[in-house]
């Protein structure tokens, strides 16, 4: 199931959540797809953090601390 069809199925079952109700298997299911979707949201935000740079308005790197050490993290891995 590939990333939009688990937000999908995650709608669904909001949606019929709200409206009649899930079953035992259906909250299981619901508690399942979302932490599959966090995860990957969580990932895809780490990712995005290990290519980023701050510069301030003189041009010289504020790049926050734990931003630069995940980025050094990254490299030793690569």
């Amino acid at each position: 199931m590939d990333f939009q069809e688990k937000l999908a199925r995650i709608n669904e079952l909001a949606k019929k959540s709200k409206e009649e109700g899930l079953t035992d298997a259906e909250k299981a299911e619901q508690k399942e797809r979302r932490q599959e979707y966090l995860q990957t949201v969580r990932e895809s935000f780490t990712e995005q953090f290990k290519t980023m740079t701050v510069m301030d308005e003189e041009g010289q790197d504020v790049t926050p601390k734990k931003v630069q050490e995940l980025q050094k993290n990254n490299k030793r891995k690569k």
